[in-house]
């Protein structure tokens, strides 16, 4: 018996490998790819631009924006609260005048059903014992639908202007809160603490942007990067690596660079990428659900 190559197609069976190869090229199929280091936000990078802060400030939840980014935000969430709210008050207007007019419509129907069956009263006497003339062959009441006024409460379906017609969705009232992008928690200005980033000193000449190793601790002068934890205190706005935290600065509770009394709150972990390490703790796979190919 002869050996077959692994895309032999000769057999009569559809082999995992041969569906796995169609899903691929057919485009049908859930995909899922691991993320490269070059998918990973830097720990210095801003959340919204991606790009190294120039003037950085950190959330009370550790996440990192430009001020000039997180501002412009921030203005951009006000503005648009203020068009949602004219939209909102539009619709509210037309709808109060939509109901106030079928109020004085169904006021209007009330007054000439009265009107109606006022006109109908006769004066003269009626003698209950008389007989009624029939005719025969012949009924006063018919069976059709469209005597009698019938065919206005029972129109055709298939006629244009009396079929139903979709109503607008409703608008809820927009909450002015302006939430933060990364934490969904409510944004204020007030409570973002400027970060002060220690410079690495080397002899390269290069531009801070383009070094892979851009800044260290501002106790230990450790190189900070995605791989190390780290945290700002928040009176002096340092950035110290967790170590240091931890070994250092917990056990005086002393900010290094001015001295001053810390609380717990005043230590905020940064938010940080991954390394790109499968034990990084992180989850760096990106999935897509596509349509499944049946065989």
């Amino acid at each position: 018996m002869t050996r077959h190559a692994r895309n032999s197609t000769a057999g009569a069976v559809y082999t995992y490998h041969e569906r796995k190869k169609d899903t691929h090229q057919s485009g049908y199929g859930s995909k899922d790819v691991r993320l490269g280091k070059d998918s990973i936000k830097e720990f210095d990078c801003c959340c919204l631009t991606l790009q190294p802060c120039r003037n950085p400030v950190v959330t009370p939840e550790g996440y990192l924006y430009d001020k000039e980014a997180i501002l412009e935000f921030y203005i951009h969430q006000k503005n648009d609260y203020k068009r949602k709210v004219k939209e909102y008050e539009k619709q509210k207007n037309k709808l109060d005048e939509e109901q106030k007019e079928l109020a004085r419509a169904e006021q209007q129907s009330k007054l000439d059903k009265f009107m109606q069956k006022e006109s109908t009263i006769v004066s003269k006497f009626l003698d209950p014992f008389a007989k009624k003339e029939t005719v025969a062959g012949s009924s006063k009441e018919s069976v059709s639908n469209v005597v009698n006024g019938k065919d206005k409460e029972l129109p055709s379906f298939w006629i244009p202007s009396l079929t139903p017609d979709a109503k607008p969705t409703l608008l809820k009232k927009p909450s002015d809160v302006v939430t933060d992008p990364m934490s969904g928690n409510p944004l204020k200005i007030k409570k973002l603490i400027d970060v002060n980033f220690t410079p690495i000193k080397d002899d390269d000449k290069k531009s801070l942007i383009t070094k892979d190793a851009r800044y260290v601790c501002a106790v230990t002068n450790d190189v900070l990067s995605n791989s190390v934890p780290c945290a700002v205190i928040k009176p002096s706005g340092c950035v110290v690596t967790m170590d240091c935290v931890e070994k250092l600065i917990k056990k005086d509770m002393l900010d290094p660079i001015n001295s001053q009394k810390l609380k717990e709150t005043d230590i905020i972990p940064l938010q940080r990428g991954a390394s790109g390490f499968s034990a990084s703790g992180i989850d760096l796979k990106a999935k897509v659900d596509g349509p499944a190919m049946m065989s």
